[in-house]
């Protein structure tokens, strides 16, 4: 029996998604991959070059998850146009590399999903360390929570999970989130945030557009601090009141230097800390996993980042690391293929959220509750 175990387990994977954080970190996983793949740094090299010359139609796109409006084609004639021209030139490309490089190595080209599903920019686990982390690099320690998408529009809020279904929809003060401040329905709002059950809170992680605004294509550094502007401006949003029966509270990000790292990891925070992810400061908001965001949990910085810690609540390793720490794997990443969430809205992308028991899903209606409700387990599957 243990040897049908050990070639199991160098010989399964469950998902073919490069550095999915569904499963456990590459380096201290106990499989040994046996897939060709692209060094991560290569990747994100290729991801940054993608979206200089990717053109998505976002104010249309935001327009239709603000207004639910989904009866016209996802781009116009011209934008079409320009994709089959990319196509055409990433073909001819590929065919005079061919020889070059081994096969699989191509990264899936992206398109804006319809609907709500798969809206969410995921991450993967921080593998290859990039060697501009200090200077490129900004940092966001999450709280334990389930990941959600924030849709404030025509006087009402909805979140809706990753996999796109509507658990709740509350007034708020976010901009278009009640029918005091929706002016006539021009003012929307879209936020990517992690939903904290036990203090009620919506932690505001970024933004894709600000009262009608819409920031998909600009740089997380400024993303950033286009929301932390935006939530200085607005009253109310961290009380909670019968227009705003959630708490919505931005979250901080940090350079990512050894001394910034190290000082974020003593300090003392209002949440349980699931973990820190890791975005580029050029990486535009895009859905779907990339390597331009990655994700580690506190205890594997020493291992993994080479950054000595001091020892407390947040670095203390967990009783299921210990066996997974003797553990290093010899190919790092399972595929080289980067796609977007599944046509039916379920991730293998990202998990983040302390090991527990998997809840299921909610029913695809809409839920509209009479008073305050609850959204669900904490816990970042979708």
């Amino acid at each position: 029996m243990d040897d049908l175990t050990r070639a199991l387990s160098a010989s399964f994977a469950v998902s073919k998604v490069p550095n999915s954080t569904s499963s456990a970190h590459p380096r201290l996983a106990q499989y040994k991959s046996k897939f060709s793949v692209l060094e991560q740094s290569e990747r994100r090299r290729r991801f940054l070059e993608l979206q200089k010359t990717k053109r998505l139609n976002y104010v249309n796109h935001a327009r239709r998850l603000a207004e639910g409006d989904w009866a016209g084609p996802d781009s116009d004639g011209e934008e079409e146009e320009m994709e089959k021209k990319e196509e055409g030139d990433v073909k001819k490309k590929k065919e005079e590399e061919e020889g070059e490089e081994e096969e699989g190595m191509e990264i899936e080209k992206r398109k804006l999903p319809r609907h709500y599903a798969n809206q969410l920019m995921l991450s993967e686990w921080l593998v290859d360390v990039p060697t501009e982390l200090d200077t490129d690099w900004l940092m966001v320690v999450c709280p334990v929570g389930k990941r959600s998408l924030i849709v404030a529009s025509k006087g009402s809020t909805a979140a809706y999970t990753k996999g796109g279904y509507c658990v709740n929809r509350f007034p708020s003060h976010l901009p278009g989130g009640n029918r005091h401040n929706s002016a006539l329905g021009k003012d929307y709002t879209i936020l990517d945030c992690i939903y904290s059950e036990v203090d009620r809170t919506f932690y505001m992680l970024d933004v894709m557009c600000w009262r009608g605004h819409p920031v998909y294509d600009c740089p997380t550094e400024f993303r950033f601090y286009w929301l932390q502007s935006k939530v200085e401006e607005a009253e109310g949003l961290a009380v909670i009141t019968k227009r705003n029966p959630f708490r919505f509270v931005s979250l901080q990000s940090t350079e990512c230097t050894a001394e910034s790292i190290q000082k974020a990891l003593i300090t003392g925070y209002d949440f349980d800390v699931d973990g820190l992810l890791f975005y580029h400061r050029q990486t535009h908001y895009t859905p779907g996993s990339t390597p331009l965001v990655g994700w580690l949990r506190p205890y594997m910085v020493p291992d993994i980042l080479g950054i000595q810690v001091a020892e407390g609540p947040l670095t203390a390793r967990p009783e299921y690391a210990n066996h997974q720490l003797q553990q290093i794997l010899e190919h790092k990443k399972p595929s080289s293929e980067v796609r977007p969430g599944a046509l039916d809205g379920g991730y293998e992308l990202e998990y983040l959220s302390t090991p527990s028991a998997p809840e299921p899903e909610p029913e695809p209606e809409t839920a509209t509750l009479p008073g305050p409700p609850v959204i669900g387990e904490a816990g970042m599957e979708g």
